[in-house]
């Protein structure tokens, strides 16, 4: 215990799956963790649990949906624990999965705000906190299916498309405060992997085999210590870095194609 000693972090989406996984890790490693989370169930209960552990931990109900509600976020935590270091854009809202024909301007607007705009939101608010503290660490969530053009993602993909380059853009302006910004693309047993495991008899043991580790990932053994090290001083001098925390999946890669769609429809 002690990499994120004294540091204040703010987590969006902390309530459960990847969120949660990287908030326990944050709470071994020393930190106060602010859960930003839209369910008050959920995001007091892993509140709670950092608390068991013997953390500080504060949760405060956030709509990434809403600018106020994400700034307020910000200004509650340092409010509450004296100021800011670090900051997590794990959170965003699904919308369905349907062909990129059939995704509507609503899904479309849903999947850019809770993503890039909550990002940029929540980065604008902590600067000046992070300024003052002399510098902080931002830890942005990124995917896979940006690289592989996951089919029935078309939003998803095209908003962290953008996740990337507001990465780079932050730790290529913001470098000057001493804030670095990198991003991480996860895939690990989360709410969503949990859900499709729960759908689709065999799915986990299939996603397993395409992992050149051959096993899925854990939230907080295999994320979040990820974090834990772009958040640390660690990794003082590494900005601007996007990274793949998949068990290798980046490599082969996988096909997301539905098997009900023609391969040629012309």
């Amino acid at each position: 215990m002690g990499l994120l000693k004294d540091k204040v972090a703010l987590i969006t989406g902390a309530g459960g799956g990847i969120g949660r996984g990287v908030a326990h890790s944050f709470a071994r490693e020393g930190a106060a963790v602010v859960i930003a989370e839209i369910n008050e169930e959920t995001g007091t209960q892993v509140a709670r649990e950092l608390e068991e552990l013997g953390g500080r931990a504060l949760f405060v109900r956030t709509d990434v949906m809403q600018k106020a509600s994400v700034t307020g976020a910000i200004e509650a935590a340092v409010a509450h624990f004296g100021g800011l270091d670090i900051l997590v854009n794990n959170a965003f809202v699904p919308t369905p999965n349907v062909r990129l024909e059939d995704k509507t301007d609503e899904m479309l607007e849903q999947t850019l705000t809770s993503t890039i705009k909550a990002s940029w939101w929540a980065m604008q608010a902590s600067l000046p906190h992070m300024r003052a503290r002399g510098g902080g660490k931002i830890v942005n969530f990124y995917s896979i299916d940006v690289e592989i053009g996951a089919w029935l993602h078309a939003d998803y993909n095209t908003a962290k498309g953008g996740i990337v380059g507001l990465t780079r853009s932050a730790a290529a302006e913001w470098g000057r405060f001493n804030i670095t910004v990198n991003a991480v693309a996860p895939t690990a047993m989360g709410a969503t992997f949990n859900k499709l495991a729960a759908e689709n008899p065999g799915f986990a043991e299939r996603s397993a085999a395409m992992r050149p580790l051959g096993r899925c990932g854990d939230p907080e053994l295999d994320i979040g210590p990820v974090v834990v090290f772009l958040a640390s001083d660690m990794s003082r001098y590494v900005t601007g870095e996007m990274l793949h925390v998949d068990g290798g999946l980046h490599l082969p890669g996988y096909n997301s194609r539905p098997a009900d769609v023609p391969v040629r429809e012309y």
